[in-house]
């Protein structure tokens, strides 16, 4: 149940990133928000797949509000 769960939070998540990439929200404030999460939660951050994944979601949104 838990693996059907993860699954189907993903396949959501890859639906709305992959409509959001080809959209460029070039957000200078949205930008820096999410440059500041990367520094401070590479520093913080366990060590597991969910902090990794984490990780990439901010490193994919910054690249996003970051890029005219």
């Amino acid at each position: 149940m838990k693996q059907l769960f993860v699954v189907v939070v993903l396949a959501i998540v890859s639906i709305n990133v992959t409509a959001s990439e080809s959209h460029s929200k070039y957000d200078p404030a949205l930008c820096k928000v999410f440059q500041n999460k990367i520094k401070t939660y590479e520093k913080k951050m366990r060590d597991d797949s969910y902090a990794r994944t984490t990780l990439e979601s901010y490193k994919k949104r910054a690249k996003i509000y970051c890029t005219k």
